[in-house]
């Protein structure tokens, strides 16, 4: 990106100021080179999106940034339904509520290694993976509209899942005001053997050791201690999410046109929320969160099955559950008053900090764990939201490495074998269904982890609690 055409506010705050149709500012936080590297897309599609009606304070930035449909990745924006404020697709992304789940194995490294390659194995056996993978889950109508109203809470109840996971999942696990009859057959039919599917592209499933701890009141808070295993689970809403926004997308076209609202970019596509369209699309978009909190659920309970097999007295307690591709109504404070907002995360996380009354009373001293996922091969991280990201970026923060070359580029440059066995040698086993999806995730492909993490904190959007490193990764 050309750092000319930016405001720099600090060491990791830049600024875009308003010109032609920009309602608000554009804020990008990141330090020197991650904002360099970022292409110039990311500024376009900003620019675009500080544009749109009932736009909020400023367009947000996340260090982790790339180009994406419409918003960027690593984009955040909140709009006032009262103001004319829209609703986009784009904003919220394909894979609705795509996220992040960690488990904590109380488990040390020394005992998963003896049976490092068998476990491996029985995971990527028992947790279906790669391009429209199947489970053994089948949902007739009925237990689908149930599924997309009850989310993860539906799982629990049918015995996939525990009870007292549910107060540690974004929305207590169940997202309200979901409308399954919001959500057309195709998108159904498409998830109709899809539960408790990892999927393909960027989702996993990793055996992760906690490597260093840099707080460690937090790290204590969460139950993190230095050399035991975690399990990290990513992944969202599968076919059903994506057939959502794939048809809510030509809807807010003509959406916006009888609206009156000039599109920067048809990629940009919204509806006012208040607009039938945008009710209909929110309705949708939370049954998908919901779909997508009961998926995690259900790869959770697998995940523990396997456990108890190998280590009968293992018991996965659930430290935390958050999504990153959605659109939340939440209080913020904004041009003098605390306001209901709609907040657009797309590649970001919601990051509340210190005694936000959503927030388990066990983490409430220290903040909402913010998951940040690596690159198969590299470190991941736990962080704590902090009080500042509320001022400064609607209680967001960054949600992973944030892809730095194309899936296209990456298969020009490596070949999924030699990922597989470069990883083999420091200790790291990949189990997948396709090398050609390892070659487009390729921990090349992807920016620096610890840069993105780095420029968060220093930026006061989250601090650094721990790192994690891979020991067995399962991926789509």
């Amino acid at each position: 990106m050309d750092l000319s055409r930016l405001i720099r506010i600090d060491g990791t705050t830049w600024q875009i100021e308003p010109t032609g149709a920009m309602r608000v500012p554009a804020v990008i936080y990141a330090g020197e080179g991650l904002v360099r590297e970022m292409d110039e897309k990311v500024y376009e599609q900003t620019v675009n999106v500080a544009s749109l009606p009932g736009i909020v304070k400023a367009a947000y930035v996340m260090p982790d940034a790339h180009w994406g449909y419409g918003f960027p990745i690593g984009g955040v924006a909140a709009f006032d339904a009262d103001e004319g404020g829209v609703v986009s697709a784009g904003g919220v992304g394909f894979d609705v509520s795509c996220g992040v789940r960690t488990m904590l194995s109380h488990l040390k490294v020394s005992q998963i290694a003896p049976v490092q390659k068998e476990f491996a194995d029985s995971l990527f056996q028992q947790i279906p993976a790669g391009l429209g993978s199947k489970g053994a889950i089948t949902l007739d109508h009925v237990e689908m509209e149930a599924m997309l109203k009850g989310g993860a809470r539906w799982a629990v109840e049918r015995g996939w899942g525990e009870t007292r996971d549910l107060e540690r999942i974004e929305e207590h696990g169940e997202m309200v005001g979901a409308e399954p009859s919001c959500v057309s057959d195709r998108a159904k039919e498409r998830q109709q053997r899809e539960m408790g599917t990892l999927g393909s592209g960027n989702h996993y499933l990793e055996v992760q050791a906690i490597s260093e701890v840099f707080d460690k009141e937090a790290a204590g808070c969460f139950g993190l201690e230095p050399d035991e295993v975690v399990v990290t689970i990513h992944c969202g809403s599968r076919g059903l999410g994506h057939q959502i926004g794939t048809e809510f997308l030509r809807e807010m076209l003509p959406a916006a046109a009888a609206a009156g609202i000039s599109l920067p970019d048809r990629e940009l596509a919204c509806a006012p929320i208040k607009a039938n369209v945008g009710q209909r699309y929110l309705g949708a978009m939370r049954a998908a969160i919901n779909c997508a909190l009961a998926n995690r659920e259900i790869i959770g309970h697998y995940a523990r099955r396997v456990f108890s097999h190998f280590f009968p007295n293992a018991n996965l307690d659930l430290l935390f559950d958050v999504s990153h591709n959605t659109c939340k109504v939440e209080s913020h404070k904004a041009n003098g008053g605390s306001r209901q907002l709609f907040v657009h995360r797309k590649g970001a996380t919601r990051a509340f900090g210190p005694n936000h009354p959503d927030l388990p009373q066990a983490l409430r001293t220290i903040g909402q764990p913010v998951l940040i996922g690596g690159s198969m091969g590299t470190g991941s991280y736990v962080l704590a939201g902090c009080l500042s990201s509320e001022e400064k970026s609607f209680a967001s923060a960054c949600h992973g490495a944030g892809r730095a070359m194309s899936r296209h580029t990456a298969l020009k440059k490596w070949r999924g074998r030699q990922i597989v066995d470069e990883l083999a040698e420091h200790g790291i086993i990949i189990r997948s269904p396709s090398m050609r999806g390892i070659a487009e995730e390729a921990p090349g492909a992807y920016k620096d982890a610890e840069a993105v993490v780095l420029s968060a904190e220093e930026a006061g959007l989250a601090k650094r609690v721990a790192r994690l490193r891979p020991l067995i990764c399962i991926k789509g």
